[in-house]
């Protein structure tokens, strides 16, 4: 298939964090792009304001009716059900129809692709990535799965020789890419629905990683099972992040390269977690041959991404942050920051569970994960794409827990919980709809100070 003989671009899903990025990008293009999604949002006025008409009723007469057979492409969510009729109506005429995945296979067998895999970190590593190349002036598009503080976006550049994407394991999407340079930021079980067991998910991270046939171009942790180009903080490594000190809010850092050492490097986002994705987009911008004074300045420049420890109230009164962190790996590293950060301070974590099967196969290591903050409140179990199961519950994973400050609130009461906590640092972690409430949480908090 030709992308450059598409004129019409429709999105059934269009307001996800995945597909909006595709249709920024084909706007951009100058493709005439329309769609549908479920409920408005913030994404989807955005890109109303661009110039992209969006529809929110599932109904085949407002497909626009200039978009024919020969000239369009449909992109669908995974998320879509089989019975909806726009779907349905472009299959029973054989419109030309692909997975978000299978589009970013297109765009990137015709770009200079970096493809960033692992189960944590990917957002973070592909922002810092193309926040790099942009700034050094690189022809690049970045495809991000998160909003780009810098961009207030979750697309970077409008280039077409160079591509910057997320290389997602959930259903297998990322073996659909065609990398020329790639990381791989951790291997840990998840998804485990789709996949059935942690081994099959290894196993697709290794079949992702045979995809970079020159070893000296795929940049891995040390504890991966892999062949790769070695990235470590404070451990010897082929790409070393060392001398790590705290400097005025900050990471001040070197990097020891195979060819030199950049010094005193800044970089404002907490956490260790950071300092790795951080020399995982800085090792291989290096590798690409972008100048030493650029990664430098970038990396000073970058915001971080909404969601990810982003700051809402930052007093000496009170502090809240914000987190998507829904795995247990994750909400340890947000605890292991907001303890660096304010060692003595008590700390309440808002948790919104997100998906039951998740919930069930990490129910003990989520337990443990939680166990650690000062103050817990547990919200329901946010389905997604999941039916309830039998047992699995907010409750149920409460139990587990073995701190004594703890408790389930329902939403509607998430505020007045918040306020009456004693708790100094306020953090809300979860990838549900949890992410909504941040700004009345933040507005009630204000209001208090």
């Amino acid at each position: 298939m030709n992308l450059n003989q598409i004129h019409n671009v429709y999105f059934i899903g269009i307001g996800g964090i995945g597909m909006s990025n595709l249709a920024r990008y084909f706007k951009n293009l100058g493709k005439q792009v329309s769609g549908y999604d479920k409920t408005p949002s913030v994404l989807t006025n955005e890109l109303m304001k661009s110039g992209i008409t969006i529809h929110f009723e599932d109904n085949i007469d407002l497909i626009p009716k200039d978009f024919y057979i020969e000239n369009t492409l449909v992109i669908i969510t995974p998320a879509v059900p089989i019975t909806h009729s726009e779907w349905n109506y472009f299959l029973e005429r054989d419109y030309e129809i692909k997975k978000r995945a299978e589009v970013l296979g297109l765009i990137t067998k015709d770009t200079f692709c970096f493809a960033v895999a692992g189960t944590h970190g990917k957002t973070t590593t592909s922002g810092i990535l193309g926040h790099i190349l942009h700034e050094s002036g690189a022809d690049v598009t970045a495809f991000i799965g998160g909003i780009v503080e810098n961009y207030n976006s979750n697309l970077i550049g409008s280039g077409t020789t160079i591509t910057v994407v997320e290389a997602d394991e959930f259903d297998r999407s990322f073996l659909h890419l065609h990398p020329n340079i790639a990381c791989i930021t951790s291997m840990d079980a998840d998804h485990l629905d789709i996949y059935g067991t942690s081994k099959a998910l290894e196993e697709s991270f290794i079949e992702f990683a045979s995809k970079i046939e020159d070893k000296s171009k795929l940049f891995i942790t040390k504890e991966l099972p892999l062949e790769g180009v070695i990235c470590a903080v404070n451990e010897e490594a082929v790409y070393k992040a060392f001398n790590v000190r705290i400097g005025n809010g900050s990471y001040v850092f070197d990097v020891q390269t195979p060819s030199e050492t950049i010094k005193d490097l800044h970089f404002g986002l907490p956490g260790k977690h950071n300092l790795m994705n951080a020399l995982m987009a800085i090792a291989m911008a290096n590798l690409f041959g972008t100048p030493t004074d650029a990664i430098a300045k970038a990396i000073a420049s970058f915001k971080g991404i909404k969601r990810r420890f982003s700051y809402q109230i930052k007093t000496d009164a009170k502090v809240y942050i914000d987190d998507y962190a829904h795995h247990p790996t994750e909400i340890n590293a947000v605890y292991q920051a907001v303890r660096e950060l304010y060692p003595n301070q008590k700390v309440l974590a808002v948790f919104q569970p997100h998906l039951f099967s998740r919930t069930r196969d990490f129910a003990d290591d989520f337990a443990k994960s939680l166990s650690a903050f000062d103050e817990v409140v547990l919200l329901d179990i946010y389905p997604a794409r999941e039916q309830p199961m039998e047992g699995i519950t907010s409750q149920w994973l409460m139990g587990k827990m073995t701190n004594n400050n703890k408790k389930i609130v329902a939403k509607n009461n998430l505020i007045p919980a918040i306020l009456e906590s004693t708790s100094t640092i306020i953090v809300t972690i979860g990838a549900g709809d949890i992410g909504e409430l941040v700004p009345l949480i933040k507005k009630a908090i204000d209001e208090t100070l």
